[in-house]
């Protein structure tokens, strides 16, 4: 692996980056820890965190006027505790990366984070991460691929229960400019119409396409609950694409609608030309990732 020029922050000693490889490659077949390193040398800062220091804690928020600046890692020295309530449940290991949820989402964190001995850790900011996403596409892609492997355990887990969590509002996603932007770039693509009540996927098929809502309102099913509502600026149907895997959920419009289809080569090249669309494209995945996570916590629980 090429040395890691950090500017004026110090560079990564060779021995914790090679464990930090070695490690990831062991963990996850999804995971290219060259791809996570070289993503995070982009714009990532060097940070030293002792023993017993949490790098965040449980429900801290990522936005708002008293919330701290978010911030994801990825770990290269030591260990890093995850606790919930003050009790420990997982461990983070050299080569791993945690806390990008509150960074792509601005959702509160899930956990503590504790350095249970010295860690070394680059980190990056929302503006750092969007920055080396201008320079490193292909890490949205190798996450996207770890998120949906995530949600597609979630949904399994729901399986046919029926929770009694709000479905989602999802909305807004992608702004009016960034949606004119999209129509732009895809203007071959004719938008499709589906009148209220017209099924538009169904769980088990082969997906195509995935879909965002341009108007109308679409509801979004696992089993026969619905788990989410999609409403303009907001997508469904990425899973499949991601992960070429059958459907994991249904989609029907609940008022008449009009989508933009994006097959598959059109995703990777957006992801890859247009880094806001990735953003994007994590986000929406991140926020179901989040939903399905407390309905399944809710039957467990």
């Amino acid at each position: 692996m090429d040395d890691l020029d950090f500017s004026a922050n110090p560079a990564p000693r060779p021995e914790a980056v090679a464990r930090a490889t070695a490690q990831v490659a062991a963990q996850s077949p999804l995971y290219q820890p060259a791809v996570a390193l070289e993503f995070f040398r982009v714009a990532g800062t060097m940070e030293e965190k002792p023993s017993g220091k949490p790098i965040f804690s449980e429900n801290e928020k990522a936005g708002g006027l008293f919330a701290k600046n978010a911030r994801m890692y990825l770990l290269l020295e030591g260990e890093i505790g995850l606790m919930i309530r003050n009790k420990f449940f997982g461990v983070v290991k050299p080569g791993d990366i945690f806390g990008e949820l509150a960074v792509i989402a601005g959702l509160p964190r899930s956990a503590t984070a504790m350095a249970k001995i010295n860690c070394r850790v680059l980190s990056l900011g929302e503006k750092q991460f969007h920055a080396a996403l201008e320079k490193k596409p292909e890490f949205a892609l190798m996450l996207m691929s770890i998120m949906v492997q995530r949600l597609r355990q979630s949904i399994a887990k729901l399986g046919t229960a029926r929770p009694t969590v709000a479905p989602a509002e999802r909305s807004d996603i992608l702004d009016r400019k960034a949606l004119a932007d999209l129509q732009n770039e895809l203007a071959a693509q004719e938008p499709a119409s589906f009148p209220a009540g017209k099924v538009i996927v169904s769980a088990g098929a082969v997906g195509a396409f995935m879909y965002v809502v341009l108007e109308g309102r679409v509801a979004v099913s696992v089993g026969d609950s619905v788990v989410e509502h999609v409403g303009p600026g907001g997508m469904f149907g990425e899973l499949a694409l991601v992960d070429r895997s059958a459907r994991a959920a249904s989609a029907t419009a609940e008022t008449d609608s009009r989508l933009l289809a994006i097959n598959r080569a059109d995703v990777i090249n957006l992801v890859k030309s247009k880094p806001a669309f990735g953003a994007s494209l994590l986000k929406s995945i991140a926020l179901r990732m989040q939903q399905l996570a407390l309905q399944v916590a809710q039957l467990q629980g």
